[in-house]
């Protein structure tokens, strides 16, 4: 039996993150909530997912600040992030991917599009995870 994929989402928003993690749910997937940046930082390194689902609008700490972190330390690094954002800016979209996000998507999203990318993204990463532990690069 396989394991279901871990997605931790990373919002402020109680009413989106509870909508995002019954579909998640529904779609096989194991899932941790953050409510906020720096609970999502935390719960990053503890959790250590498969993938994270991250808002860039945030108090306190953005989504920006929140995945700039997560590329500095050694133990989320390597996760993969999809970044979900009402930001639809060009340059919201372009700063995301250049600090290391797989996809940026745009609220309101497409079901179809955020599961596919979160697989995507998931699988990339537990490529990442089964060549490393075996000493294969590719």
């Amino acid at each position: 039996m396989h394991r279901k994929p871990h997605v931790l989402l990373i919002d402020d928003d109680r009413e989106i993150l509870r909508g995002l993690s019954i579909r998640l749910r529904a779609a096989g997937y194991a899932i941790s909530v953050a409510h906020g940046g720096e609970t999502g930082l935390a719960a990053a390194g503890e959790i250590r997912p498969d993938v994270i689902l991250l808002d860039l609008r945030m108090p306190v700490m953005d989504g920006f600040a929140v995945l700039s972190r997560l590329r500095e330390q050694d133990r989320t690094k390597a996760i993969p992030v999809v970044v979900l954002s009402a930001n639809t800016a060009e340059k919201a979209r372009r700063r995301a991917l250049d600090l290391g996000a797989e996809y940026f998507l745009e609220k309101p999203y497409d079901p179809k599009t955020l599961i596919q990318a979160l697989r995507t993204a998931s699988d990339r990463s537990a490529t990442s995870t089964a060549n490393f532990e075996t000493g294969k690069m590719e």
